[in-house]
């Protein structure tokens, strides 16, 4: 991975964070993106003192003038855009009925529309440099169902359908591009979806056949062999990790 140039949205927590750290242990240039700035400063100066090459850039996903000034930001400071790991994302709960025209928003303006403005100006990039590497995170939920998770199912869904015909439309221009679809990952996200609760972590956890649910560094690990990993084709374009995690 060495000398390679990463951006990451939703890069200041979680699987975005660790998956800025594997990457940059492997020797790459990141580009952490997010909405916050101190954290988003604070995280690049960590990196920097580690001798990592890092940038911030401060995007909001759901606005494409922000998504266009993010992607134009990376290739003005490193000059090119090797992987772009589309993380940005967010979530509600409940059940359907009691979903609102607010929260279908919240959750479609980030994890769909915000998907592919980000799509759309990587790809005129990687376009352009006749390379690239795109992941995107979808979710087990955007294979299957979930009752009380309506709203982030059906997001995820349209990751899945985005990132199979983005790969179909430029494997020939010597682009890739793939999803990683983890199953529950303790995170700060699904801490506030299941309040903390420990018998709703048990019942995510009896889902996955590890019997355990996820580690943010386990899905960074997965995310960052993507780009280089071998058998990667760009029409098989979705990976599960739930069946990848060891028992511990």
């Amino acid at each position: 991975m060495n000398e390679q140039v990463v951006l990451v949205t939703g890069a200041l927590a979680g699987i975005g964070r660790a998956t800025v750290s594997a990457f940059a242990r492997d020797g790459a240039s990141v580009v952490v993106s997010g909405r916050r700035d101190e954290q988003g400063k604070a995280f690049v100066a960590e990196l920097r003192a580690s001798g990592t090459k890092a940038e911030f850039i401060r995007a909001d996903v759901s606005i494409e003038d922000d998504v266009q000034a993010l992607v134009d930001g990376v290739v003005q400071v490193f000059g090119r855009l090797d992987v772009a790991v589309n993380n940005a994302g967010t979530g509600s709960s409940g059940l359907l009925a009691t979903q609102t025209l607010e929260m279908y928003n919240t959750v479609f303006d980030t994890n769909v529309r915000g998907l592919f403005f980000c799509l759309k100006h990587e790809l005129r990039i990687m376009t352009e440099q006749g390379f690239g590497s795109i992941v995107n995170l979808s979710s087990t939920f955007g294979e299957r169902g979930s009752a009380g998770a309506s709203l982030y199912s059906a997001s995820k869904h349209a990751v899945n359908g985005f990132t199979r015909s983005a790969a179909l439309e430029v494997a020939a221009k010597g682009i890739r591009v793939n999803a990683v679809a983890p199953g529950p990952v303790v995170t700060e996200g699904l801490h506030r979806l299941t309040g903390g609760a420990e018998e709703r972590y048990a019942a995510m956890a009896a889902t996955v056949p590890a019997g355990r649910l996820g580690h943010v560094d386990e899905i960074a690990d997965v995310i960052s062999s993507h780009p280089t990993g071998p058998g990667l084709s760009p029409v098989r374009s979705s990976l599960s990790t739930a069946a990848r995690l060891r028992r511990k």
